[in-house]
């Protein structure tokens, strides 16, 4: 399975949604746009971006009297900065359950930062005084993900960070991966190719998660295999959204090293192992190990090895290891 990673998605582009001002459309309050270059660029050769204004599909136009959120009778509205009578707020909820129903279908959604509508989190959220609080989120983000608890999603400017740049596009593949194999058709004996070949990624993120998953898949074929499906992926996106530390790498690092015991003379073993070493003290960027890991398995092909998405969670062009 993982040779198909850049195949299958060079083929057939990923269905993300994306907050429209992000892609360049101008529809921002102002009139003008945040296009991000690297969301375009970079991950527009693997996505397939499709494009939602929360605002101007409300009805609230192009330009437009800015909105914040602000706390109101023990909730959250959002209002008008200069006319508080603008309130937008059950509108864009609305609009966020609507949008959740056609991005059913979806494998991530890419938001626009600190935005009333469109922000995942950290939005100001303004008091009566007039001082805001930072524990905010978009109404209509808040609505999407309410309705979509699995969907990967992401802000453009967390997109800068490193690791969780990794996380999140590892989980957009792995989201799509499994939407794939429910559309082909979910049989337990797929249910378990599916989950053999994304135990060493589940072990790097949670090796609690992995045990408990393993029990889960022992199940298929004496379950409803619905029921099972339901179980196994929520748990499965919620494992990996926590982030994996070096440590972690270095465990599974390790673990495939032990499938080349038989192959490795003394020159190679310490040459890996001081790879590994090196990685984990801050070094080295992991794709460094992982690249002599795979020259290693070349030489010494191991079937189980082979199956791993491990190795190769996404194409190799996006350099996501390169940083991490």
């Amino acid at each position: 399975m993982a040779h198909e990673v850049a195949g299958v998605t060079a083929g057939h582009p990923i269905r993300v949604g994306i907050s429209a001002c992000l892609m360049g459309e101008e529809v921002r309050f102002d009139g003008g746009h945040k296009h991000d270059s690297y969301v375009t660029g970079t991950l527009g050769r693997y996505f397939e971006f499709v494009p939602f204004c929360p605002e101007v599909a409300v009805g609230l136009g192009t330009p437009r009297p800015p909105i914040r959120l602000v706390h109101h009778e023990g909730g959250v509205r959002a209002r008008g900065v200069k006319d508080p009578t603008i309130d937008p707020t059950e509108d864009l909820i609305a609009y966020g359950r609507s949008v959740a129903e056609q991005a059913a279908g979806f494998a991530g959604f890419i938001l626009k930062r600190a935005s009333p509508s469109c922000g995942m989190e950290r939005v100001k959220v303004y008091r009566e005084n007039g001082h805001p609080t930072h524990d905010g989120s978009g109404l209509f983000a808040a609505a999407l993900m309410a309705e979509l608890p699995l969907l990967p999603v992401e802000e453009e400017g967390r997109l800068g960070d490193p690791v969780l740049r990794e996380n999140f596009i590892e989980r957009v593949f792995l989201f799509n991966r499994w939407q794939r194999v429910v559309a082909e058709g979910l049989t337990p004996k797929a249910l378990v190719r599916f989950h053999t070949a994304h135990k060493l990624m589940l072990m790097a993120h949670s090796q609690e998660a992995y045990r408990e998953l393993g029990r889960l898949v022992a199940a298929a074929g004496s379950r409803p295999l619905d029921e099972l499906a339901d179980q196994y992926i929520s748990s499965l996106m919620v494992a990996f959204r926590k982030k994996v530390s070096r440590g972690q790498h270095l465990n599974v690092l390790l673990h495939l090293m032990g499938y080349l015991k038989d192959h490795l003379d003394p020159g190679d073993k310490a040459e890996l192992l001081d790879a590994f070493e090196t990685y984990r003290a801050g070094r080295l960027p992991l794709i460094v190990p992982i690249t002599l890991l795979r020259h290693h398995f070349r030489r010494h092909p191991d079937p189980y090895v082979e199956s791993q998405f491990y190795l190769m969670p996404h194409p190799d062009e996006l350099m996501l290891r390169n940083t991490i």
